[in-house]
């Protein structure tokens, strides 16, 4: 994956397969073996779309692929059209005939900007930098199905496999921690399939704000006041296919609820 053309093309069947909800059997191109290279793929995406960015995921890289692709996180931008408050019963969207799956996340929002030339944070830094934490569900869904069953630089090339973030209510007093030991469940049509919490992250959620803060800078991609940053799966990654009901518990922080439709072509 040198040549930038190759990174082009690949971006282009990507975008392709999104505008018109068509899934891919096989990977568009040469798979990126680094997340260097997935992260070119994703750039050469990004300025293929005029949508505005709403804010970034962020996925965890569990062992033992940390380990050799030299990072513990992912990440992927959210645009504007895909992310939606929720104050009732909402509807995600996947890929019919691409992967998707729902995640229960702590969704934190830039409130100030780091100055332009800061390329590193500590966590007091990066917290000094969110204004707002609310409970959320992020939407993984990608045209290809196999988005995340090669490794985390295919991941990253289509999105970081993001289609879309539903906003919940805000947490309260969330400086003092203790959201991150609140118990979170994921129930697919009425089924629990996953729980778990916060704390579990290295370095909790506020780890995925410094990451991504970090990547950005090294990207070259100026942050933006008011953007979200998904902060990775508490209760997992857990597939989803259209018609069924999501809820995810976040106990006292409040309970969302979706239903999966599939993508229409845009």
């Amino acid at each position: 994956m040198n040549a930038s053309n190759g990174a082009g093309a690949i971006a282009d069947h990507f975008l392709a397969a999104r505008r018109t909800a068509t899934g891919l059997t096989d990977y568009p191109g040469i798979q990126p073996e680094t997340l260097e290279e997935g992260y070119h793929i994703q750039a050469e995406a990004l300025a293929r779309v005029a949508e505005p960015v709403a804010g970034w995921k962020v996925g965890r890289i569990l062992p033992p692929l940390d380990a050799r692709y030299g990072c513990d996180r992912l990440a992927g931008p959210i645009f504007a059209p895909t992310a939606a408050w929720v104050d009732g019963p909402a509807t995600g969207f996947v890929f019919a005939d691409g992967f998707g799956a729902v995640e229960a996340e702590f969704l934190f929002r830039i409130g100030t900007p780091p100055a332009p030339d800061q390329q590193q944070f500590s966590l007091e830094e990066a917290a000094a930098l969110v204004d707002a934490v609310h409970i959320g569900i992020e939407i993984a869904s990608s045209p290809f199905p196999g988005i995340n069953g090669h490794g985390p630089a295919v991941t990253v090339s289509d999105f970081g496999n993001n289609n879309g973030l539903l906003i919940g209510p805000a947490v309260a007093d969330w400086r003092d921690g203790r959201y991150a030991e609140q118990p979170v469940t994921t129930r697919i049509d009425g089924v629990e399939i996953g729980s778990g919490t916060a704390a579990a992250f290295n370095h909790g959620a506020i780890g995925s704000v410094r990451f991504l803060l970090e990547n950005l800078a090294q990207r070259g991609i100026a942050v933006e006041a008011g953007w979200w940053i998904s902060t990775g799966a508490v209760t997992g990654v857990h597939p989803v296919r259209p018609g069924q009901q999501v809820e995810t518990d976040f106990g006292p922080l409040g309970t969302l609820t979706c239903r999966i439709e599939a993508q229409p072509a845009r």
